[in-house]
């Protein structure tokens, strides 16, 4: 998911696909503990997008208190 896109959506869309994302990086970790996943960058992959829609979720908060 890329930048521009994480930042057109609401912060409650954002939420609720940080939730999901969560869940996707455990059932992949769970699954190359199991046996080794195709592609192990998926993993990173889903890491680097977690901390993408995190980052966009602080900068509003910090919008926010700056607008107050």
């Amino acid at each position: 998911m890329k930048q521009e896109v994480i930042q057109e959506m609401s912060t409650a869309e954002l939420i609720e696909r940080l939730e999901e994302e969560r869940k996707h990086l455990t059932k992949l970790k769970l699954n190359h503990a199991v046996s080794p996943l195709d592609n192990p960058h998926k993993i990173t992959a889903n890491k680097k997008v977690i901390a993408r829609i995190l980052t966009e979720l602080r900068k509003r908060e910090i919008e926010e208190n700056n607008n107050k």
